[in-house]
């Protein structure tokens, strides 16, 4: 059974009282993602809302830094929709057989097919969600060249065709856009087969503007104290600067501080607030100890530069 669900109270945006989307009644169904309080940009959710609506053939691929939200801006979609989500990461071992299931021995003998994520998702009408599309190799995923386009699946270990529910969605996400990665940022990324991006639309997720930081931080900590909010996310923001290189920087750094680390910084600042210097110790705690000695030495320095007289 399917609901409709209005857009602006389901997501809490400002749209149009009219404007809706199509979801799922059932809210008990166990693949359906746990909800959790997030902060929906309107142009991203609008994309995502589209794509769900009507996939035309597509699958829809969203690229952009790490930490950025890209996985959770689908799951938290699905999650108010009541949208099953079956979620795989991707790596260079991972082959299609994998996705399709596999063959169980059963206790008093005998054996038993159970259907992988791909196999679930188009047969119950699930989004299937590949993380780190772009970390498996290119002939593996050309398998699913047919079914972004609504073909049947084949199971060659059970000889069965199984057709796509009409919910059936696939979603990718890559830190590249199924390029390569040109930074060398990223290990393990892979250049991808043409055919293979050429099915799927793309959108991108970059990280959120000050303003959006500064309400989830204050979602997150509601105890963090707003000039100390706000400092966190300058700080974020100039080590992303350098991080990425330009006028502002020269790619100095070989790590980011994405939202994810932003939030755990100051998670972990509330968590340490009585130990000396609790920012400095929280910030290495939350990503500086992971950087080499000299790249550390630069975060703590920019931290220093933003909070000034309040750092130490």
């Amino acid at each position: 059974m399917y609901q409709a669900f209005q857009v602006s109270t389901t997501f809490g945006v400002n749209a149009p009282p009219n404007m809706s989307v199509e979801g799922f009644a059932d809210i008990a169904n166990p693949h359906i993602p746990s909800r959790k309080d997030y902060l929906f940009r309107k142009d991203h959710l609008r994309d995502v809302l589209a794509f769900l609506s009507a996939p035309k053939g597509d699958g829809l691929y969203i690229t952009g830094p790490t930490g950025s939200g890209k996985t959770s801006l689908v799951e938290q979609v699905a999650a108010r929709i009541n949208w099953p989500v079956q979620t795989i990461t991707g790596h260079g071992r991972l082959e299609l057989n994998d996705l399709l299931g596999q063959w169980l021995l059963l206790k008093g003998g005998g054996m038993q097919w159970a259907d992988g994520p791909l196999t679930l998702a188009v047969r119950n009408g699930h989004v299937l969600l590949v993380n780190e599309i772009d970390a498996m190799e290119p002939s593996e995923l050309v398998g699913l060249n047919d079914i972004v386009e609504g073909k049947p699946l084949s199971i060659p270990q059970t000889g069965e065709t199984v057709r796509p529910h009409d919910k059936f969605r696939l979603v990718a996400t890559g830190n590249s856009a199924g390029g390569g990665d040109r930074s060398g940022l990223y290990q393990g990324v892979l250049r991808q087969n043409l055919a293979l991006l050429d099915r799927f639309r793309l959108m991108e997720v970059g990280y959120p503007e000050p303003a959006e930081e500064m309400q989830l931080l204050a979602g997150a900590v509601p105890t963090m104290p707003p000039a100390v909010a706000d400092k966190m996310v300058r700080v974020a923001n100039e080590i992303r600067k350098v991080f990425v290189g330009g006028q502002d920087g020269a790619g100095e750094l070989s790590l980011t501080l994405s939202t994810r680390g932003l939030l755990r910084w100051a998670g972990l600042a509330a968590a340490f607030k009585g130990a000396p210097n609790a920012l400095a110790y929280s910030l290495d705690r939350a990503l500086a100890i992971r950087a080499e000695p000299a790249e550390r030495e630069a975060i703590h320095r920019i931290a220093q530069d933003v909070f000034g007289d309040d750092w130490l």
